[in-house]
């Protein structure tokens, strides 16, 4: 049978030793995620990140690099994820605007407070990417380039 993770997108973002993360609601329990989210149709892996942030937190996200591609599937419900996860600066910030449904709100925390809520974190992935981004870990944006629908279409010789 073929693997068929859902593909996700997170932003690593650390400011003044704080790194954003999000609070957030799922099935009745409390959990702590980084910005994050699923990649929607005729959406690049960098757009996607930009929407997941600003939707999530109210921040702008701009992407700098990449910082991995990991993959994890959930123990309890067998589901597989392929993350994509980028580095980058928040700016812009709206407090104004609604977040999305379930969102308590953005939180900057240390590593040792996202340690000491590791039993919250909504996966494994949440603290090994603040430890690849930690050791120093970037790849350029150019690993993850994309190609606009138009192109695609244009170079397999469809009519877009």
């Amino acid at each position: 049978m073929p693997w068929k993770p859902e593909v996700t997108v997170a932003a690593i973002v650390e400011h003044e030793g704080r790194f954003l993360l999000v609070e957030e609601r799922i099935r009745r329990r409390v959990v702590f995620n980084q910005p994050a989210g699923h990649v929607e149709e005729n959406e690049t892996l960098l757009e996607a990140v930009v929407r997941e942030t600003r939707e999530e937190t109210a921040w702008r996200f701009v992407p700098q690099a990449l910082l991995g591609v990991y993959s994890w599937r959930n123990p309890v419900s067998g589901r597989s994820t392929l993350r994509f996860a980028f580095v980058g600066a928040v700016t812009d910030h709206d407090p104004r605007q609604p977040l999305d449904r379930g969102i308590l709100g953005p939180r900057w925390l240390t590593r040792t407070e996202i340690l000491e809520r590791e039993p919250q974190l909504r996966s494994p992935l949440v603290l090994r990417c603040i430890d690849d981004y930690l050791s120093g870990r970037r790849l350029p944006l150019e690993a993850v380039a994309g190609v606009a629908p138009a192109v695609a279409a244009r170079e397999i010789g469809v009519a877009s």
